[in-house]
């Protein structure tokens, strides 16, 4: 099974990067580099789907998309 999901990088007070799947609750992983965090959420994706899969539970569907929005303010 292949799938695109949205991952929403952060950087953290510390300077370490958590990330998280608002597709997928609960699906969340950290590192010390944006690299090292989008890595660990790929392998963190990969464990969230096979225990769906092993529970027979349906996979959701990628939904979520974060544009850019500019604003101006007064």
């Amino acid at each position: 099974m292949t799938a695109n999901y949205t991952v929403v990088i952060e950087r953290e007070d510390d300077g370490r990067y958590s990330a998280y799947v608002p597709d997928l609750p609960g699906c969340t992983s950290m590192g010390q580099t944006r690299r090292e965090a989008a890595a660990n959420t790929r392998e963190a994706i990969a464990c969230y789907l096979e225990g769906l899969l092993k529970l027979k539970r349906p996979i959701p569907k990628p939904r979520a998309s974060f544009p850019t929005i500019r604003v101006k303010a007064a």
